[in-house]
């Protein structure tokens, strides 16, 4: 075994030492019980409160955190919309880029409100100053909301027969000024001392390897970076995103933003267990994500790092693995690794071009994305499991001939309708939107750069990115187009709010209900049993639905090197 998987095992294991702490800290926070944090961050949220005249002692339902959480991203949108198609006009322009077209603000703007970062513009060249700094602001609340629609769901598995679940307001101040922002600093910190620019000045002229000056872009590129991986956002200061020596300067810092990028993802799944003080049920997600994880992860190290057979068969060497599309700093082990943590997480961050990943490490990342509940983005991850475990809590009722229950809450009608509208959007938003580019060329083929299979891979890989909020694409497709920008952007809008909405809505209507005190004859939920059973419905409803697809696409194009 190379030391570059020594390293990945290393990173996943003290992933998880971080993580379990973190995931105290956090059910700390949101508990309101008194803490360091009150001390140090609590005069910096009383200032911001009074400016904006948020009542954070105001108790809200589950539709009033609704409302507001779609009001305040509404404003987003709009100023959003503003900075970037007059971005020529604004200042901290030193590069003189120019404004976006409408569509492309559109797609911009949207993708980065939704904790996806879908880029269709590259990087440097793209946005001004004033713009990236636009867009880190929005890495942060856009991470924050996500943390805050979960924390609802927390506070609706705890109350017995509550109608209020605390403040919008307040829980999403509180998930960016002490979980994300303090997370955040630290990692730019070590960022900055590895070599990340971090200032506000235009381009600098550097010398290449090949000798020749050039000039290269700078930036707030270190804050963007920090909050782009704990954010699990994804979005790249520069076009190649973590391919970028300046954004990923070293190994340390590829371990670092590895790490950012997994741990308040993984915390919240602890952070539910401390906060409803359900230790069990939390290790019972954490192991389904887990195996669901490795099954993904580890076959994509395996087959990066052995190569590829059609380049073995020209007699070339390959005893660094597959490292087409791949950074010799980083290796072939550790970049596998990469793409399936940022997309079974929906970071999208990439320190390796997926669209030159092995076939059926391609497969496994969209896999990874469709599934959506392994880990999953901040907040977000843990409300896609919890569909799945209703899923699951529905069928078992049905199969002991009981009425199914979920944390001593019947689980009736209105539950499963909304659950399997959750479940089945996502699968309806990649395959409608890929069948449609599919059958016809002049929208969607003909902007791929790879004929055939490959080329399907790609279409498919765009709206699989968009709808799991995630980011990432096979580059190979051409996507700053008018059809691109809109669809995508369409896509971007439901897979986000569909997802939060419908597990937020089942939490309220069963913290209404009246709670059932265990029996002889409750379910556990908290079992290994259950646990495979979640697992089992997570494989015939999110996964198989995929594929036919994945058989036109990664299947048929491994066949064909092999």
């Amino acid at each position: 075994m190379n030391t570059d998987v020594w390293g990945v095992i290393a990173m996943f294991f003290m992933t998880i030492i971080i993580a379990i702490p973190l995931g105290k800290y956090i059910a700390n926070v949101f508990s309101d019980k008194p803490g360091f944090s009150d001390r140090i961050f609590g005069p910096l949220e009383r200032v911001i409160l009074k400016l904006t005249g948020v009542d954070a002692k105001k108790e809200m339902g589950w539709k009033e955190h609704l409302i507001a959480l779609l009001t305040i991203n509404l404003v987003w949108f709009v100023v959003g919309m503003l900075i970037l198609m007059f971005q020529a006009n604004l200042p901290l322009n030193p590069d003189g880029n120019p404004n976006m077209s409408p569509d492309l603000a559109f797609n911009t703007v949207i993708s980065f409100l939704v904790n996806c970062n879908l880029q269709h513009y590259s990087g440097e060249t793209g946005v001004s100053y004033f713009s990236q700094t636009g867009l880190m602001f929005l890495q942060f609340v856009s991470s924050g909301v996500g943390i805050a629609a979960a924390v609802v769901l927390f506070k609706a598995l705890k109350d017995k027969g509550s109608k209020t679940l605390g403040n919008f307001y307040d829980i999403f101040l509180k998930s960016c000024t002490r979980i994300l922002l303090p997370i955040s600093f630290i990692v730019a910190l070590i960022l900055v001392f590895q070599g990340t620019p971090m200032t506000y000045e235009g381009k600098d002229s550097m010398i290449n390897l090949q000798g020749d000056t050039v000039e290269v872009s700078r930036g707030p590129v270190a804050a963007f970076v920090a909050i782009k991986h704990v954010g699990t956002n994804g979005g790249g200061f520069y076009g190649a995103n973590s391919n970028h020596p300046l954004e990923n300067p070293t190994y340390l810092t590829n371990i670092v933003e590895m790490l950012a990028q997994f741990i308040i993802p993984v915390a919240m799944v602890f952070a539910l267990g401390f906060f409803i003080n359900k230790k069990k049920l939390s290790w019972m997600i954490f192991g389904v994500m887990t195996i669901g994880f490795l099954c993904l992860a580890v076959p994509n190290v395996l087959m990066e790092s052995e190569g590829s057979p059609a380049i073995e068969r020209l007699g070339i060497n390959q005893d660094l693995g597959s490292m087409e599309g791949k950074e010799i700093r980083v290796g072939s082990a550790a970049s596998g690794f990469w793409s399936i943590v940022t997309t079974v997480i929906s970071t999208g961050s990439i320190n390796s071009m997926h669209d030159s990943s092995m076939p059926l490490s391609g497969m496994n990342q969209m896999l990874a994305m469709m599934i959506n509940a392994f880990y999953g983005g901040n907040g977000v991850g843990i409300l896609n499991f919890f569909i799945f475990i209703i899923l699951a809590v529905f069928i078992s009722g049905l199969m002991v001939g009981r009425t199914p229950e979920f944390m001593g809450k019947k689980v009736e009608a209105r539950e499963m309708k909304i659950a399997m509208m959750v479940a089945l959007i996502h699968p309806f938003l990649i395959l409608v939107g890929t069948a449609i580019a599919a059958a016809y060329p002049s929208i969607g083929a003909n902007t791929t750069n790879d004929p055939g299979f490959h080329g399907f891979s790609e279409m498919l890989y765009e709206f699989t990115s968009a709808s799991a909020n995630n980011g990432s694409g096979f580059e190979g497709l051409g996507d700053n187009t008018l059809w691109w920008n809109i669809s995508t952007g369409i896509v971007l809008l439901f897979g986000r709010f569909i997802p939060i909405i419908g597990p937020v809505a089942i939490a309220g209507l069963l913290s209404e209900k009246r709670y059932i005190p265990e029996g002889a004859g409750t379910l556990k939920t908290d079992t290994g049993s259950f646990g495979f059973m979640v697992l089992a419905v997570i494989v015939i409803v999110a996964a198989l639905a995929f594929f036919p697809a994945l058989t036109l696409g990664p299947i048929a194009e491994y066949f064909t090197i092999k």
